[in-house]
């Protein structure tokens, strides 16, 4: 089989993103161990709780193992050693390698220096498609379909990496998106001008409205992607939502986000019934077990 690596959700099309869900909704009911003596190695330059563990208790479930690190200073990087390299001695050491870093189009980099399947678990403000495929699979979940839904994005939608990739995936599914931010974080305009041409209705906001939306989905305002932290005080508390919010939205309504979250929802909204947060992040494993699996050639 053809290396598939799994760096950009740019890379797959609207049939395989229906595929790969499917494999997903399987892998919920498999208890064979199909990665049995398969080595996964995370490779995370960056902070992660959800992703890391994600992959590793998924690969695990399959039967295989995981290696890697967590603090980039305990490795030799600290001493020099390019991401290259680094890529090249651990496809020596395991089968498919997981790799979050702080700079965009580390992945893509990761993924030509080696025979080993990549798959790109956030590349600095670029893309983070896995975290797509489980946010997609939630929708699915919660709303039946996926098409043709109205999505709306809250928070910091400049730097917000799991925004970028669920919005051009939403986009093949012919969703209508609102997008609701201060005016400094708003959303690049290279995603508005690819809606555009794809003939997608969106919005664009600064106050809060949700009587029409099938979702809502609430980043954090990210503090380390700010170059000054006064811009960053400026709006860290820019949007905090309780249960004031819920009037008159939609029956069908829920709120995700792809944590962690600081103060932009608060705990009187957990178990509301509108919240799919944190269920949202469970469903990472199902679905980052099927992209092991198919990265593997162990499902087609």
């Amino acid at each position: 089989m053809k290396k598939l690596d799994i760096i950009s959700i740019n890379d797959f099309s609207k049939d395989d993103i229906v595929h790969i869900l499917e494999l997903a909704r399987k892998m919920e009911k498999n208890t064979k161990p199909l990665l049995k003596g398969k080595v996964l190695a995370t490779l995370f330059f960056e902070p992660s709780t959800r992703t890391r563990l994600s992959f590793e208790s998924a690969m695990k479930q399959l039967g295989g193992m995981t290696i890697g690190f967590a603090e980039p200073k305990a490795t030799s990087t600290a001493k020099g050693e390019t991401l290259h390299d680094t890529i090249k001695m651990v496809e020596g050491y395991a089968d498919v390698i997981v790799i979050r870093h702080y700079l965009e189009g580390a992945a893509r980099l990761a993924s030509e220096a080696t025979f080993k399947p990549v798959i790109n678990a956030g590349d600095g403000a670029n893309q983070h498609p896995t975290q797509t495929f489980l946010d997609l699979y939630t929708i699915k979940k919660f709303q039946g379909n996926i098409s043709k839904l109205h999505i709306g994005f809250l928070g910091d939608l400049k730097y917000g990496r799991t925004v970028h990739s669920l919005v051009n995936a939403l986009a093949m599914f012919d969703c209508k998106m609102t997008f609701i931010s201060p005016e400094s974080l708003k959303m690049p305009s290279s995603y508005l001008d690819f809606l555009a041409t794809k003939n997608i209705d969106f919005f664009e906001k600064n106050e809060l409205d949700l009587q029409d939306l099938d979702i809502l989905y609430v980043t954090r305002i990210q503090k380390e992607r700010f170059p000054d932290a006064m811009e960053y005080e400026k709006v860290k508390n820019a949007f905090i939502l309780d249960k004031s919010i819920l009037k008159g939205v939609k029956k069908n309504f829920k709120i995700m986000h792809p944590l962690p979250r600081v103060n932009e929802i608060h705990p009187s909204l957990d178990n509301s019934g509108y919240d799919i947060y944190f269920q949202q992040a469970h469903n990472g494993i199902p679905v980052r077990q099927a992209l092991l699996a198919l990265v593997l050639n162990k499902i087609k």
